[in-house]
């Protein structure tokens, strides 16, 4: 009996990917183990490998295939003895995926004729009287998707304020994504005798549009990554009550030390050093060590309790085409400065090719950003959950001081820390940071 080959999913969250590229054809022998497909998620491309043995007899789902559903059928495997021809026509009646190419067509024709869904949910606003509320009573019922219900209430949104565009209204997964940037969303139902805040509803695709010149800009369609970091940050922001500590740091010993330690480098036969250090590998180091030194900020908010974290593993905000990604430094307070700078170059480029896997960029505990390196003094970032802090790093430059009553030069950074204030209160921010300053510092309390 012919075998299917399904849509893996490559991270407990994925539900669609892109078939990218076919590396067996129809008629190939296959392999257990053999790698046959490459698979894009919103942050890598990964290999998928094939588990069972026989001929790939019929590929249903061709290469740049984009959003097909995990665990649909991708190809069809005809085992030892089958016939392939006979096989495959057990794949006959798969549905079309959607093709890559597609996208552009709607978009091009989104200029004059808005979506269907965005039309059906237009007019709301203007009915005096919509049948839907006046059935609510008869039990309160909310009509939504499992599927849906489980993802507003990760996203902490209330499912009854969801516009649904399934049929009969009923709340899908795509009408949660849509709230969790602020569309189709109703206002809160407001308190009894209270009158109900006004809340000012997000532009649509098409009123946007109507603000520029048809021909004065040019529509790029939203990879799974800008989709997926647009709604992530959308849903922190709305979701996690941020607060910022900004501090300066004297960064001159540090500086003084990585010379120091870069030039007793050993070096290859070519002459090639066995590591760089940078000053954000520095900066990564004293985050992991100060978690571990503050206890209580090593954390992560969920409903049910605090989870409080035995190790401090540290992403590091990595550019990419497209967007950005965060590998995670595992168990950074316990590595050593050449050890983190060299897992995070590694990082680096795999991320920039979009090779990285996703235990390798999923979870951690906090996170690191700088963008020191384009000479931004200061800035606030953007907690990316689970986390409940993430350190913005600025650059080094050199900055009038007064020590001992005398003015002085002296290299200082500004770094900024975002706290969550559900898990990290003010004064457990300002301890935790105060804890970093010390390390930054003064680098060899590192190794302590």
């Amino acid at each position: 009996m012919p075998t299917n080959i399904l849509m893996p999913a490559l991270s407990p969250t994925m539900e669609k990917g892109n078939l990218a590229k076919w590396l067996k054809k129809e008629g190939d022998t296959i392999k257990s183990g053999d790698v046959i497909a490459e698979i894009e998620t919103d942050k890598a491309t990964m290999e998928v490998e094939a588990v069972d043995e026989g001929t790939l007899a019929k590929i249903v789902v061709p290469e740049g295939s984009q959003d097909v559903a995990v665990n649909s059928v991708i190809a069809v495997l005809a085992g030892e003895g089958e016939d392939a021809k006979a096989a495959a026509s057990s794949a006959a009646s798969a549905p079309p995926p959607k093709a890559a190419a597609a996208p552009a067509k709607p978009e091009a024709k989104a200029d004059t004729k808005p979506a269907p869904a965005a039309e059906a949910r237009a007019p709301e606003p203007a009915k005096p009287a919509a049948p839907a509320p006046a059935a609510a009573p008869a039990g309160n019922r909310i009509f939504a998707s499992p599927l849906a219900k489980r993802l507003a209430k990760d996203a902490g949104i209330d499912v009854s304020r969801i516009s649904g565009s399934g049929p009969h209204g009923r709340v899908i997964a795509r009408d949660v994504a849509d709230a969790k940037s602020g569309k189709g969303l109703k206002p809160a139902a407001p308190a009894a005798g209270a009158a109900a805040p006004a809340i000012a509803p997000a532009l649509s695709d098409q009123q946007v549009r109507a603000l520029f010149e048809d021909g004065s800009y040019e529509v790029v369609p939203h990879d799974n990554m800008r989709r997926t970091i647009a709604q992530r940050l959308t849903a922190s922001m709305q979701t996690v009550p941020h607060f910022y500590l900004t501090i300066d740091c004297n960064i001159g010993k540090l500086l003084a030390a990585r010379e120091e330690i870069n030039a007793a480098a050993p070096k290859d036969k070519d002459g090639k050093p066995a590591y760089k250090l940078s000053v954000n590998d520095f900066v990564v180091k004293a985050l992991a060590v100060a978690l571990q030194r503050i206890p209580d900020a090593n954390v992560s908010w969920t409903d049910a309790g605090m989870l409080k974290h035995k190790h401090s593993d540290v992403g590091v905000a990595v550019a990419m085409p497209g967007g950005l990604i965060t590998p995670i430094i595992r168990q950074a307070e316990l590595k050593s400065l050449s050890t983190i700078s060299n897992e995070m170059k590694d990082f680096a480029v795999r991320a920039r090719n979009r090779k990285l896997k996703p235990h390798e960029y999923q979870g951690g505990t906090t996170a690191v950003s700088n963008l020191g390196m384009y000479g931004i003094k200061d800035f606030t970032a953007v907690i990316n959950p689970p986390h409940a802090t993430i350190l913005a790093v600025g650059t080094g430059e050199e900055r009038a001081i007064v020590r001992n009553g005398k003015i002085e030069a002296a290299h200082i950074m500004s770094v900024t820390l975002s706290c969550d204030h559900r898990a990290v209160d003010g004064a457990l921010g300002a301890e935790l940071i105060g804890a970093f300053k010390a390390l930054i510092e003064n680098p060899v309390m590192m190794v302590v």
